[in-house]
């Protein structure tokens, strides 16, 4: 049995004694050891049987070793170069003071003889050793040795300022495990930019740069040049984070390798640019296939570039799992279900319609329905699915792939937005000869998006004959599930918030407290609000009579529709998401 193994069965054991874990949680935890390859303490916190502070106290109550805190200690530098990043990882340990001839060092397992015996060995030291929770241990071991984000960017940097050598002495993971998917790259004009862009530095920069968005589960990447910086964003469910801020001489070499890996004009500087890079590389033992959405635009100190991260697997096309709440979720199944009719999912850019729209087209796609879609862009392609990308500049439009998508034979046709009277006219005239129509409006919630198709110049009676279901629909953050913690509120702030003072009383609101996982943010994932709008008999004839959106949205409240805040109030007593989210997307 090796030490590793020796540890787990002794802390299971423990924990099980302490009644703190089942041996039926035990088992199922070491089977999540078994095919991971993680630590058995790691594998009990993520699956929620088990908090790093309750395993961390036991092990201190058991072996009489003080447990402590390490987010309260700065540890002097000197201290922490007695151990090499390597033996710290290894033993998951950290080194905190040194006191005459006893060094103390923090680590989770205080029994672990071999790890003792060989730091002893390497500093001449006596080793005292404390006990500290897991995640705050990898914490430390990032924040005073250096994240492997950092260390490869460190390398990076070190060989574009010289002092790193020919720039070689890189990670051979950024370079080997990343090769472009389109083809020969094309021969430029401006030889001296092109060189640039070539060098192994920019190439490694900026292939370090797509690796580790991917890594951190960025969905957007954004490189921004200012007068006397250049700096790197990632959009990471949904809130922007600053990266890096690498140097400003770069700056063209590293958009014209953006452009390159693009097919674009490395040129062309003055005008706005869009273009597609496709890449394999190898994440987590796996070989992925990326595609980046990039978009170029000439600001005042250069070109700013937003690349979007489309990842399939990232892509979640079951409906039970995008948020929607149960009665909600059986009006929308209900009304996609229909033979003709229109569908409308509304919301501000970034909430997450494509990916509801997708969601639905999934659930009709069978071998019996012909789909077609108009889409500007095609942002995943979907097996079994006829998708159109839309090319303004050759006059092919959402209205003009509407009228040849008629002559089609369609079943589906899903259309990316109405934006003007001929793609509504159409759409609707489309969902009145028995074809189901999809499509997206930008209307702040469901009641409004009728008003909405009346200015555009839609008749009332169209509307309400056509339209069977509006939803509305934001996206919030969800609580990290590992560093999740209950946070004492006032009764008043959530009645405030539209919680019933009944409610009030009975709601515990969660936040989390930041961790290696959600990379301290305290959030994971996100997750949707939906807001679902039945065109019922009675909503009818109040749209036919031309009613406001108000009288509309008291009626359907009436009739049972959970409105956005609503939704959100359900989430935050589900313990899904927090107040503040639900109070920064959604109104009373």
């Amino acid at each position: 049995m090796s030490v590793r193994e020796g540890m787990a069965s002794k802390l299971g054991d423990l924990l099980v004694s302490e009644n703190l874990i089942t041996t039926t949680q035990l088992d199922e935890a070491v089977e999540l050891q078994r095919r991971s390859g993680t630590r058995l303490a790691q594998c009990l916190v993520k699956l929620g049987y088990v908090s790093d502070e309750d395993i961390a106290k036991v092990l201190s109550r058991r072996y009489g070793v003080p447990s402590i805190n390490l987010s309260y200690f700065e540890i002097d530098t000197a201290v922490i170069n007695l151990i090499p990043r390597e033996t710290a990882q290894k033993y998951h340990l950290l080194p905190l003071s040194r006191v005459g001839s006893v060094l103390t060092i923090a680590m989770l397992d205080p029994t672990n003889v071999t790890a003792l015996d060989d730091i002893k060995f390497m500093t001449g030291f006596n080793i005292e050793p404390v006990v500290a929770s897991e995640s705050s241990i990898t914490e430390a071991i990032e924040k005073y040795y250096g994240s492997p984000h950092a260390i490869e960017l460190k390398k990076v940097m070190d060989s574009i300022s010289g002092s790193g050598g020919d720039g070689e002495v890189i990670a051979g993971e950024i370079d080997a495990d990343v090769e472009l998917q389109t083809g020969t790259e094309e021969q430029v004009d401006l030889a001296e930019l092109e060189r640039a862009a070539e060098e192994a530095p920019v190439v490694k920069l900026v292939n370090l740069i797509l690796v580790d968005a991917l890594r951190r589960g960025a969905s957007d990447i954004h490189l921004e040049p200012y007068e006397k910086e250049y700096r790197v964003r990632f959009r990471m469910d949904g809130v922007l984070y600053n990266i890096m801020t690498p140097p400003l001489k770069l700056r063209d070499a590293i958009i014209s390798r953006l452009k390159i890996m693009a097919k674009l004009d490395i040129s062309e500087k003055r005008l706005p640019q869009d273009g597609r890079i496709l890449m394999k590389m190898r994440h987590q033992g796996k070989r992925k296939e990326l595609d980046f959405r990039v978009s170029v635009l000439p600001t005042l100190y250069g070109e700013k570039v937003v690349l979007r991260l489309l990842d399939k697997e990232n892509l979640m096309l079951d409906m039970t799992r995008l948020g929607f709440e149960a009665e909600s979720l059986v009006k929308f199944e209900a009304a996609i279900l229909k033979p003709y009719g229109m569908v409308l999912v509304t919301g501000p850019t970034g909430s997450g319609k494509t990916n509801t729209l997708y969601s639905a087209i999934s659930r009709l796609n069978t071998a019996e329905t012909n789909i077609m879609t108009a889409e500007d862009p095609v942002e995943f392609q979907l097996a079994g699915i006829n998708q159109v990308q839309m090319k303004e500049q050759i006059g092919l439009n959402f209205a003009a792939s509407l009228r040849a998508f008629l002559r089609q034979d369609p079943n589906i046709i899903l259309v990316g937005e109405i934006r003007d009277f001929e793609t509504a006219e159409i759409a609707i005239k489309a969902a009145l000869t028995g074809h189901l129509v999809l499509s997206t409006l930008h209307t702040n919630d469901a009641p409004s998006t009728v008003s909405r198709l009346m200015n555009m110049g839609i008749e009332p009676f169209l509307v309400a004959t056509s339209v069977h279901l509006i939803a509305a629909q934001r996206l919030v953050r969800r609580i990290c599930k590992v560093c999740k913690e209950e946070v004492p509120t006032p009764h008043k702030v959530f009645v405030e918030a539209g919680f019933s003072p009944e409610e009030a009383k009975k709601v515990k609101l969660f936040k989390g407290k930041g961790c290696p996982l959600c990379n301290g943010t305290g959030y994971k994932g996100r997750v949707g609000l939906y807001e679902v709008m039945e065109i019922s008999d009675d909503i009818r004839e109040l749209v036919m009579v031309g009613a406001s959106s108000l009288e509309l949205r008291k009626k359907s409240i009436e009739n049972g529709m959970i409105s956005l805040r609503g939704s959100g109030l359900r989430k935050i007593k589900d313990g899904v998401t927090t107040l503040e989210e639900v109070l920064r997307e959604t109104v009373l």
